[in-house]
């Protein structure tokens, strides 16, 4: 960007976008060259006035002033700086300076790492010769044959070199990491089999040309769309491939059973369609089996690139089958060579091959019926079901009569058609024309939808309550059913159903009664036929149930004596009680014969069909949902035990003991004071109102409360079996440390053999190389995790310490090394111990027996301490006498004798003194090295005077008389060699590696950490997190696999106008309160406020404005903690880095190579010679798009969200931002200067110079403005053609994600290629949220319990048993 006050020279009108590349090539070159600059933004200017001389765009007039007075002011010492005479020769000059030292330099390049910067310079280059070219012209000059030759060269790579998203599938590119995996190699060349296409007469055919370009002379397709869906494909059948193939590094051939699921995937739908329509379907492959891959992905590529230039057709997914089913006929027809009958040629598509052909001809016309209902519901009053929406317009494709629209459509079908009452200035809708209408469903607001909603719920409780009632006054006893009076009331209930369906019939007409003029016939048929059988229904149940009474009362006594003989029927009644629940027992025999009702809701035969049609409003979606047998049985007893626990506590609570007192009430003479309530009452109705009223309000609400509490146990019981409980608290966690290393093993890295998980959890390696490797990956994993807290300042680097487990397996300790945060204060509780006890070391014994960390404490301590001295200690005596003490030590331990036989009195002062020496060699300085012989000679004397007082040992004697002898002749006695030993003999100061610095650390806090450490870590969202994660690894999930084999998924973000990066001024403006939020999040993040002062090693807030870099730290920390789309970046590129580093993991082999790469700092990164391989796997397995859809208006307006965006661009190279663009061309209407063009746009970090901007990677053509009302819905449909994979994670811009839940993204994807239930696999998984903001009030706070509690114990019970 440039600094220049008024003038940014990213801010670029939209009629203007062509001359935005010579401006950012101005800014590029103006540190090499101003002149060269200048030149460039003069030729910017010269152009702005080519295109629009009379300014009539919108910005441009501002534009070119600013522009122009930004020439002015640089042409004076811009021609002051130039070094050739003329500016001709200044940029011939510098043009053929800039090839040979970024161009040929990178040419000779032979890996060519860094293609980015190659395309890149050949971009500039272009733009330089196009200066080049116009200060010639301008000084009449003729361009020299060399720089033309050089400028030819350029082209031909620009054309060749384009920027690209994931993989760069030029012909030079074959060298590139990501290109050189088999899967990626085998999908490409399947798609160069060209051979037997009949290409377009006027279509001239390119070396490089594939299947996707056929596509795209024969059917019109946008180039961008097509290089878009070319990637997509590609690493769509590469992932698959991968996993299908058990040699993935062998011979790169595309296995056919990838390109079976990927059609049986995108066909799916497209199948089911043309079979509830009855049309066959337009797939026909050749004979020839050669030629069966080629044709299969035609017809998934054409598929796909009908998809991705579909725009808002996307919306309604069987439109797009009914495009797709007739090309998809015409691409068989043209490659079978059919004839057209009529002309006797060839077959060709409808609406021809031309540029946009498919765009402006198909997607377009049905893109602006869309438009005109959009619009209508904007500028008309009219109510849901005066207009359209996609679901509507949709659902014509759900008919046969969607064939009448014929292909080529036909414009005057009534689909294209629009009410007669909208404004004819903006339709430009003829009279005459029928508009189509609802065709199903017409949303009519009313309370009434809560009961046509749960209407057999309501039925239930309602003929219960009857039910209940009816004994309570018989009796009051569940056994008095049986009497045949009781019985006979009782089975007045069919009766009362009767009504409620005759009432259910009555409302589904009403509220549908706004779509009566566009719903088919057989929909209104089946309207009347339901309220015609309810009403039948409800005469004869009424009328056969007066037949069972003996002498009926009232009606009944009525009814009976004008319909009948005077004889008696009480069996009619039953008959008809049994005919009319028929269609229930049916759907009961249905429900629980699953595979039977699936192939009557799939059946095309009429009869069944018929029957399907009476129970069920005919619709395409929604068939075929049953579940399995046993999912069922679960479904149907949850409900039956908690109806029946319902039932029973309201029958007994609520409704017999008022049915009692209201008898009594009723026989009392007596009427009651009513009050001003029923002033006028005479009997007591009043009374009885009162009294049933709460009764009844309770017995129909409280079945929630049931539902409630049933849920709590049912998830609690699956929780337990889930094994969601593993350990509840912090302290569980600690002791069960020890099986940490095992879990992960098991859980997040791929399976080496066939062994249960059970058995897994179990497995205790008792291999060496078995268990390092574990070790190793527990090391690598939970290190990353740690570190990732302490860039989150959620630890401080002391917690840091005391939680990381060291990275370097020290070959002379072969023991089990924990994090210090489980040894700590242990081995000062010992020495305590020691000096207490000294040799009755018995409790001491016990405490080591007991408690397995302390004796891993002692043991590593004591290990480290020997491998330390060996290190320091350098001297050929002085070493033998060190390595014989140690033996004579050993021996103790082996033989179990080493408290009993030594003097433990004095080993806190021997402790004291190795403190001291580790305090020396952490400083590591040359003038201390006096200190440190000192401190040995000390040390030496605590254990042979003091330790080993009572041990005179052969070994021991005599190798200080030997050290005696060669010293001092024989003569001087053992006191005076400690004044000697050691003084030439000390390695110091030492060269450390990383290995030893880490080492000293460690051994460091084992010695000096006296507390316990039980509140490490003390930031509670860091214990959370931790608990969190560790209990869900015992959790039964399935088997990660390696990350080449994985599924490949994407996310995508849909993010408006938020904020995307606190500024300065965001947060020091205080409110009302004078509160900032800056002040505010220290306040509500004190320990997390300390953490990052202590990580940017400052002692107060003014010091992090010293510098711009603290400042922009301060910045992110604070958007860190808010509603931020930096947050949630940060968060979902947890993902990327997780996959790298687990892919890491994957290429270890065994033996030592596998150790050496996996202690390793994460925070220091991977080697180089991994770090393209790692990448390069990512990269296929993990996208992350950023639908802004504003993101090309705010960009022209100067908007500082754009500067935030680009820089997280910058931060996350793989990051990827769609927008819509809106640019401003000349129109093809004579009465219309200038129109609005959009674009569909996708850009990634293109940072020259350290500037950050965007490179354009697709730019794709719409049929009009995306945003139609359905805004972020529609946001989303703008970025979705940029995925990839066969997942996609849909994340708004207000939330995170964690490292460590980022690692089991392998397992959770897993469960994709499961069917739970036998049947399905599922389609979409729910994954918890956090609600960070739950700590801010307590509203915040119980709408953070709530959610929690939804998306833990009600998600549960809704995914098992409901």
């Amino acid at each position: 960007m440039s600094s220049e006050p008024g003038f940014d020279s990213e801010v670029v009108p939209s009629s203007l976008v062509g001359i935005a590349p010579i401006l950012r090539v101005a800014n590029e070159v103006g540190a090499m060259n101003p002149r060269v600059a200048y030149l460039c933004r003069s030729y910017t200017y010269k152009k702005a006035c080519r295109q629009d001389p009379a300014s009539t765009g919108r910005g441009i007039r501002k534009f070119k002033t600013t522009l122009m007075l930004r020439l002015q002011k640089e042409n004076a010492f811009t021609l002051e700086s130039r070094v050739k005479p003329s500016d001709a020769q200044e940029m011939k000059s510098f043009y053929q300076d800039y090839y040979e030292k970024y161009i040929h330099a990178l040419q000779n390049v032979v890996d060519k790492d860094d293609r980015s910067q190659l395309t890149k310079a050949y971009q500039t280059a272009a733009v330089l010769f196009e200066v080049l070219k116009e200060v010639n012209a301008s000084h009449s000059i003729e361009v020299d044959q060399v720089i033309l030759e050089t400028h030819n060269q350029v082209e031909r790579k620009k054309r060749l070199y384009l920027p690209y998203n994931i993989l760069p599938l030029d012909c030079d590119s074959a060298n590139q990491t990501i290109m050189q995996y088999p899967e990626i190699q085998a999908a490409f060349h399947a798609f160069r089999n060209i051979r037997g296409l009949p290409w377009p007469k006027e279509h001239q055919k390119t070396p490089d040309s594939d299947l996707f370009s056929w596509l795209q002379a024969t059917f019109g397709f946008q180039k961008d769309n097509v290089s878009n869906q070319r990637e997509h494909l590609i690493l769509l059948l590469a992932g698959i491939h991968t996993r299908w193939n058990t040699k993935p590094d062998q011979q790169p051939k595309l296995d056919d059973r990838a390109l079976d699921i990927v059609m049986k995937k995108l066909f799916s739908n497209y199948k089911r369609w043309c079979n509830y329509l009855g049309r066959t379907s337009s797939l026909w492959l050749p004979i020839i089996p050669q030629g069966v891959q080629q044709r299969k992905l035609l017809y998934l590529g054409l598929y796909l690139l009908v998809w991705g230039e579909a725009a808002n057709l996307r919306f309604m997914p069987e439109c797009l089958c009914y495009i797709y089913h007739h090309m998809a006929f015409e691409l068989y027809g043209i490659l079978a060579g059919n004839l057209i009958p009529t002309t006797g040629e060839n077959v060709k598509p409808a609406y021809g091959s031309q540029e946009e052909a498919f765009l402006n001809k198909v997607v377009t016309p049905i893109y602006k019926v869309i438009e005109k209902e959009a619009l209508r519901s904007k500028t008309i009053k009219s109510g849901h079901s005066d207009w359209r929406n996609y679901d509507d317009v949709n659902e014509y494709f759900w008919s046969r009569d969607c064939f009448l629209l014929g292909w080529p459509m036909r414009d005057d079908a009534d689909f294209f058609q629009v009410p007669h009452d909208a404004p004819l200035n903006k339709m430009n809708v003829e009279n005459g024309h029928h508009w189509m209408g609802k065709v199903n469903f017409a949303e009519i607001r009313s309370l009434w939808h809560i009961f046509r909603s749960f209407d057999r719920m309501w039925s239930f409780l309602i003929l219960s309550l009857q039910a209940m009632i009816i004994i309570a006054r018989n009796g009051g006893r569940p056994s008095d059913i049986f009497d045949a009076g009781t019985f006979k009331q009782i089975s007045s209930i069919f009766t009362t159903d009767a009504i409620l369906k005759l009432f259910q019939s009555i409302l589904g007409i009403v509220l549908s009664w706004k779509a009566r003029r566009s719903m088919a016939f057989a929909v209104k048929l089946r309207y009347i036929l339901k309220l015609l059988s309810s009403a039948a229904w409800v005469i004869i149940l009424t009328v056969t149930y007066a037949y069972i009474w003996e002498n009926p009362t009232g009606l009944g006594r009525k009814l009976t004596a004008r319909l009948s003989d005077g004889r008696k029927h009480p069996t009619l009644y039953v008959h008809a009680v049994m005919i009319y629940l028929a269609p229930n027992m049916l759907a009961a025999i249905l429900l629980f014969s699953p595979e039977f009702g699936r192939f009557l809701e799939n059946s095309s035969i009429r009869v069944i069909r018929l029957m399907m049609w009476w129970s069920q409003p005919p619709l395409f979606v929604g068939k075929g949902m049953h579940a399995g047998r046993y999912s069922i049985f679960k479904y149907t007893m949850f409900w039956v035990l908690l109806l029946a626990t319902k039932l029973v506590i309201s029958y007994y609570i609520e409704i017999k003991p008022l049915v009692q007192l209201t008898e009594d009430i009723m026989r009392e003479s007596n009427t009651f004071q009513s009050h001003e309530f029923f002033p006028h009452e005479n009997n007591n109705v009043g009374v009885i109102i009162a009294l049933w009223a709460p009764i009844i309000l309770v017995y129909f609400m409280d079945i929630q409360i049931w539902y409630a509490i049933f849920s709590s146990l049912t998830g609690g019981i699956n929780g337990l079996f889930g094994r969601l409980g593993e350990f509840a608290t912090f302290g569980m966690f600690r002791s069960r440390f020890q099986s940490l290393p095992w879990v992960f093993s098991r859980t997040l890295f791929p399976s080496e053999s066939n062994k249960t998980r059970d058995a897994a959890f179990s497995l205790n390696p008792s291999k060496t190389a078995e268990r390092d490797k574990i070790s190793a990956r527990f090391a690598h994993i939970w290190n990353l995790i740690i570190t990732s807290f302490r860039k989150e300042d959620l630890i401080n680097n002391r917690e840091m310490d005391m939680l990381r487990v060291p990275y370097y397996k020290d070959p002379e300790m072969d023991i089990t090394q924990w994090p210090p945060f489980l040894l700590a204060s242990k081995i000062p509780i010992a020495l305590d111990m020691a000096a207490d006890c000294g040799r009755e070391g018995d409790h001491l014994q016990k405490r080591m027996d007991c408690d397995p960390y302390f004796n891993y404490a002692i043991r590593e301590c004591y290990a480290s301490v020997k491998s330390i001295i060996y290190t320091l200690v350098v001297g050929e005596q002085e070493r033998a006498f060190v390595e014989d003490i140690f033996t004579v030590m050993d021996n103790h331990i082996r033989k179990g004798t080493i408290i009993k036989e030594l003097n433990m009195r004095s080993l806190p002062v021997l402790s004291s003194n190795f403190v001291d020496l580790l305090n020396l060699l952490q400083k590591n300085k040359a003038e201390d090295k006096g200190q440190v012989i000192i401190l040995f000679q000390d040390m030496l004397e605590v254990v042979t005077r003091d330790i080993m007082d009572e041990e005179p040992t052969e070994v021991l004697t005599s190798s200080l008389n030997s050290q005696n002898d060669i010293i001092h002749e024989g003569n001087a006695p053992v006191d005076v060699l400690g004044d000697q030993m050691f003084i030439k003999a000390i390695n110091f100061p030492v060269e450390g590696s990383d290995a030893w610095i880490e080492k000293i650390k460690r051994l460091y806090l084992l010695l000096t950490v006296k507390d316990s450490a039980l509140d490490v870590p003390t930031n509670l969202d860091a214990r959370r997190r931790l608990l969190f994660f560790v209990r869900s690894l015992f959790m039964d999930m399935p088997n990660a696999p390696k990350v080449r084999q994985m599924l490949p998924f994407s996310v995508l973000t849909p993010y408006y106008s938020e904020d995307v990066l606190f500024s300065t001024q965001d947060l020091e403006l205080q409110n009302e309160d004078r509160i900032s939020i800056l002040f505010y999040l220290q306040q509500i993040h004190p320990d997390e406020w300390k953490n990052f002062l202590e990580r940017m090693q400052c002692l107060g807030e003014e010091d992090l404005y010293a510098t711009k870099d603290l400042e922009v730290e301060l910045r992110h920390w604070a958007s860190y903690r808010g509603q931020t789309l930096t947050r949630t970046v940060r968060g979902i590129m947890y993902y990327r880095e997780a996959l790298v580093h687990q892919s890491y993991l994957d290429m270890g082999r065994d033996g030592e190579s596998l150790i050496y790469f996996l202690f390793l700092d994460p925070m220091e990164g991977l080697p180089s010679d991994a770090f393209p391989q790692c990448h390069a796997i990512a990269d296929m397995k993990f996208t992350y798009v950023i639908s802004c859809e504003r993101y090309g208006i705010q960009k022209r307006s100067g908007d500082c969200r754009i500067h935030d965006i680009l820089r997280l661009m910058t931060t996350y190279p793989p990051l990827r931002v769609a927008y819509v663009d809106e640019v401003e061309e000349t129109s093809k209407d004579p009465n219309a200067k200038i129109e609005k063009v959009y674009y569909s746009v996708l850009v990634k970090a293109a940072g020259a110079f350290g500037q950050n901007l965007d490179q354009e990677i697709y730019r794709i053509k719409l049929p009009g403005d995306a945003g139609l009302g359905e805004i972020k819905a529609e946001n989303k449909n703008n970025g979705i053609i940029f995925t990839r994979g066969e997942g996609l994670q849909t994340i708004d811009m207000n939330q995170e994600h964690y490292i460590e839940e980022t690692l089991k993204i392998r397992n959770l994807l897993q469960e994709f290629l499961d069917k739970p239930d036998g049947l399905r696999y599922p389609s979409i998984l729910g994954i918890r949220e956090h609600i960070f903001t739950g700590s801010v009030s307590s509203l915040a706070w119980f709408m953070s319990n709530q959610h929690s509690s939804f998306a833990t114990i009600g998600q549960r019970v809704l995914a098992n048993p409901l």
